[in-house]
């Protein structure tokens, strides 16, 4: 075949016949001078012939070929290049009307029907591929996804991007069924990563809310499209040696014939916790909250305490000193209902009812549980505005486990709040938060023995009468960072009345004050911190103002958190009042309270100042280590004087020194194993109380914890 350009070539091409052309183009095909050829403003469509999916329609073609010995593998789409423009604006000679010839429509319609049936890869030419595509197609892939949305027409759209539909099916569509050809997986071998078991907690499944419910699984009560089924499985596994001052007497000692005021003080704890979570949600959460929800979460404890000496498990002397005990809570179980959405952003307006989560403040000073309750919550201006309103009355505890009993009476304890979060506030990147905490506390006339047989309300402390108070808690937090700092904040007041002061037995005023801030600052892989916390104490315990700071039920993360040995630990108060403790396990302050779970609040206290420093170290991205040194004072002391009827007790605690190790072997936290271990170095204060007898250079607490999350 000659080949020619421009004019000329378009000439040429309408002398031919159809037949002469698909012989002339079959020719040129299969030559092994052929390079690369170039369709230019063209109805020729050579993609579609080479697939067998068109027709020709040559009247509009200009073929322009060349050999040049580059490659036999090449072919290009797109204009002429300068030689080939030289030709184009050449003179041709003209051409005779009569010597024009038009295709007849049998001609045209029969070539069409020899390349429509044409498949691709019988277009592939022998010693010949098209980049990219192997000679040897795979398998016809069958996608089966019933029930999907069709996409909207790209005119729906101001741009050409626009949202997939049932984007929690693309990837699974791709996946071969059960018991059908895997050969899929030869040819696009990353799939594999895509395609996973419903047992799998890392890839996408029905089980964990990461695709809807099927159409032919839902069952009928449930009405409307976009249902998720979630179930939540956690084992929480803590073994955890410690010591801290164990006071004992002639009838409660392990050892006949001691006297000493402190016996020995080594224990341990191992505690099994297996947490299952059910939830159905109606709704895609991933830019809104849902519609409907409904959670339950059981938590199931297997815990076994050893210590040496008796009267610390039991009241009873004469039980053994160690004890295995088990117990089931409720730990949620609440409606959530997602009443409107009032921007379209998704702002919002919801309700929840139930046993839920509150929490007060962004590192749980004041209140952190999961109690009975109704909270009023939504969003404004783009989610930069979060409000909270509820009403919670507490829950009993299970005493050795700290979970929820249902099965008691609630306690006649009641806690209003209202927070608003607003981001940005005072800089950006920093949240604000203001908040109102009001307990309200009616158990003056309540009598509650826990267990295992110790009074924990009224508290056996001073005058060991029944108390009922009211206390408000107006609060600002700060979180988020300023520059290159991150930095948290909190402050609280506590002003209201005590019904009856465990010191003169009249009504008392509150008026006490707290405020905690933690600032970290990122160098590589680590991160330093610094810590600082003061919690007002009670100086003058017989006037008619109670000035200790305490909080509801305290959680906090803070300096440490439960890597600290005063924030671990329990440190009992001995000498000024039976079954207190100067602090609460997992609680910085020292409340003088008989339990933290079943206990009441008190104001008559030494208060806590702490002040502290730590790093965190990201050696890789699933394995840190972290170490925190505190230094703990206590406020006042007054109260501590006049219950163990001493002229003086100094304010220092001592040295809290603690190191952790986490390892996340997934880098998620489906698997997290953690190791730490603190050690107390008392300061004189608490020499004076405790360790007249013992004089221990120090106490320690090391805790391993696994958990395992599906």
């Amino acid at each position: 075949m000659t080949v020619m350009s421009g004019q000329a070539e378009q000439m040429e091409l309408q002398r031919l016949s159809i037949e002469e052309m698909e012989s002339s183009l079959t020719a040129l095909l299969a030559g092994d001078n052929f390079d690369w050829m170039r369709v230019e403003n063209s109805d020729f469509d050579l993609a579609a012939l080479n697939a067998g999916a068109g027709s020709i329609v040559a009247s509009n073609a200009v073929l322009a070929v060349s050999t040049d010995a580059v490659g036999t593998d090449n072919l290009a789409v797109g204009g002429p290049d300068p030689e080939e423009e030289a030709i184009l604006n050449a003179p041709q000679p003209p051409v005779a009307e009569s010597d024009r010839t038009e295709p007849a429509a049998a001609e045209t319609e029969q070539l069409e029907m020899d390349f429509d049936g044409l498949e691709a890869d019988e277009a592939l030419i022998d010693g010949r591929r098209r980049p990219g595509v192997p000679k040897e197609l795979p398998d016809r892939v069958t996608q089966n996804n019933p029930g999907a949305i069709s996409a909207p027409p790209p005119e729906a759209f101001p741009t050409d991007e626009f949202p997939v539909p049932d984007r929690w099916r693309i990837l699974q569509t791709l996946c071969p069924q059960k018991g059908s050809d895997q050969s899929i997986f030869k040819v696009f071998g990353g799939l594999r990563a895509n395609c996973r078991p419903t047992s799998d907690p890392y890839g996408q499944n029905v089980l964990k809310g990461d695709k809807p419910i099927p159409e032919d699984k839902k069952p009928s009560f449930l009405k409307g499209d976009d249902w998720f089924f979630v179930v939540n499985a956690i084992s929480d596994t803590i073994i955890e040696p410690r010591s801290f001052p164990i006071p004992v007497g002639v009838q409660t000692t392990e050892r006949p014939g001691s006297v000493d005021v402190f016996g020995r003080s080594g224990s341990e704890v191992y505690a099994q916790t297996f947490i299952t979570g059910f939830a159905l949600i109606k709704g895609s959460t991933a830019y809104k909250p849902p519609d409907v929800e409904y959670r339950l979460t059981l938590a199931t404890q297997i815990n076994h305490v050893n210590v040496p000496e008796r009267r610390v498990l039991f009241v009873e002397p004469s039980k053994t000193s160690n004890r295995t005990d088990y117990f089931v809570g409720v730990q949620e179980a609440f409606f959530d209902y997602h009443i409107r959405n009032t921007s379209a952003r998704y702002d919002f307006d919801s309700f929840r009812i139930g046993i839920q989560p509150m929490q007060a403040d962004f590192r749980g000073f004041l209140f952190q549980d999961n109690q009975l309750g109704f909270r009023l919550f939504g969003t404004r201006d783009n989610n930069r505005v979060q409000y909270n309103l509820g009403a919670f009355v507490q829950l009993e505890k299970d005493t050795n486990s700290g979970l929820n009993d249902i099965f008691q009476t609630p306690r006649e304890s009641y806690i209003f709040f209202a927070n608003l979060y607003r981001q940005d506030l005072p800089f950006v990147g920093l949240t604000s938060q203001f908040s109102v905490t009001y307990n309200m506390n009616r158990e003056k006339n309540d009598i509650e023995i826990d267990d295992n047989g110790f009074p924990v309300r009224p508290a056996l402390i001073g005058d060991l009468r029944g108390r009922a108070y009211d206390v408000v808690y107006p609060g600002y937090a700060v979180d988020g960072r300023i520059g290159r700092i991150n930095v948290t904040g909190q402050v609280y007041g506590a002003f209201g009345e005590d019904r009856n002061s465990i010191f003169t037995s009249e009504p008392a005023k509150i008026a006490a004050y707290f405020a905690a801030a933690e600032a970290s600052y990122d160098v590589d892989f680590l991160r330093f911190r610094a810590s600082g916390l003061f919690a007002s104490g009670d100086g003058n315990p017989y006037n008619n103002t109670e000035a200790g700071f305490d909080s509801i039920f305290e959680n906090p993360i803070f300096a440490g958190a439960d890597t600290s040995y005063w924030i671990r630990q329990t440190i009992p108060f001995a000498g000024g009042g039976r079954v207190i403790s100067i602090n609460g396990r997992n609680g910085i302050l020292n409340s003088l309270r008989s339990s933290k779970e079943q206990g009441q609040s008190n104001f008559n206290n030494p208060g806590t100042i702490l002040a502290g420093v730590g790093v965190d170290a990201d050696l890789t991205p699933d394995f840190r280590i972290s170490a925190n040194a505190n230094h703990l004072w206590f406020h006042k002391t007054e109260s501590l004087e006049a219950l163990r009827v001493e002229g003086s007790i100094p304010k220092d605690i001592g040295w809290d020194l603690s190191a952790a190790a986490i390892y996340r072997p997934k880098a998620t936290q489906n698997i997290v194993f953690r190791l730490s271990g603190a050690a107390l170095l008392p300061g004189k204060g608490f020499r004076d109380l405790f360790d007249q007898t013992d004089k221990r250079d120090f106490h320690y607490s090391i805790l391993f914890n696994a958990i395992l999350a599906f």
